[in-house]
């Protein structure tokens, strides 16, 4: 039987209201982890919230555990944070309260994250801006928050939920791309300065996945997409996803591909480069 690793962490996701982090939050709530669940919308994490205290609570009951079993008797299982990663400020903000709520955090999942369908010559600079703010600065300025605690207690695992498309460019995401590089650049830099602390970094890369993020992408007059792609359609379901990135965490990997064939896109990246940008100018990446 597997040891239940997950009982008692402390974990803090973002974009925890749909998708990979809503799936998530369940996964880890089924194993008895405390959670906090960070979006913009109180309603619909109010709802994820609802879902997960439903979890904890069948696995405590099945396992013949009481209160403690889910954080304590003090302390609720599954907390919510609402916030718009939009804003610098407010995810700079984030992390003492989610601290005071939690009384620290082990585990801190940037999930949240907005894609992006419009041309590099199209998009507007301040779309541009905000794809950069949301996808990269919030997520380090979270991370910075959170640090200092972990660093203290000698332990704890931040991950960021990248993509494919941080390990090369796609007609129609350049802003994207470009802040998903920026994550691996920096939470690459991150890992080797942590060094010898206890303190880990995973960075998870998912390819396909069927969530809304292509109906919510941002055009480059800053409109919603408003359709699901091809690919996205075809893509993981989000609690197979989830699965598979909460196996590498387990692990302690410090990065891990996550999605069907279409990871094959960065092997052939490696290796035959100009046959990616070929297939890439010609296809896109559906």
């Amino acid at each position: 039987m597997r040891k239940p690793f997950w009982i008692h962490q402390r974990v803090w996701i973002t974009g925890a209201s749909s998708g990979i982090g809503a799936a998530l939050a369940a996964a880890l709530a089924r194993e008895g982890a405390r959670l906090l669940l960070s979006g913009r919308d109180p309603g619909r994490l109010d709802a994820v919230r609802e879902t997960c205290l439903a979890a904890a609570s069948a696995m405590a009951a099945g396992a013949k555990r009481g209160p403690e079993a889910m954080g304590g008797a003090d302390a609720p299982p599954v907390q919510t944070l609402a916030f718009d990663l939009a804003s610098i400020d407010a995810a700079a903000a984030a992390p003492a309260e989610a601290e005071a709520l939690m009384g620290g955090i082990d585990w801190l999942i940037n999930n949240a994250g907005m894609g992006q369908r419009g041309g590099a010559l199209e998009t507007a600079n301040d779309i541009t801006a905000r794809l950069m703010t949301v996808n990269f600065l919030s997520p380090v300025a979270l991370t910075r928050g959170v640090l200092p605690g972990m660093l203290a207690r000698g332990k704890g695992r931040v991950a960021a939920v990248t993509s494919l498309l941080a390990k090369f460019g796609a007609p129609q995401r350049s802003a994207y791309a470009a802040s998903k590089h920026a994550l691996h650049g920096w939470f690459d830099s991150l890992r080797a300065e942590l060094a010898g602390t206890g303190v880990g970094v995973t960075l998870l890369a998912p390819g396909w996945v069927n969530t809304r993020i292509s109906q919510n992408a941002l055009q480059a007059d800053g409109g919603r997409h408003g359709e699901m792609d091809i690919g996205q359609s075809r893509g993981l379901a989000p609690d197979v996803c989830a699965a598979r990135m909460l196996r590498a965490l387990r692990k302690g990997k410090d990065e891990q591909l996550v999605g069907g064939y279409e990871c094959g896109a960065v092997y052939i990246k490696r290796f035959f480069p100009g046959l990616l940008h070929k297939l890439l100018a010609r296809t896109g990446i559906g």
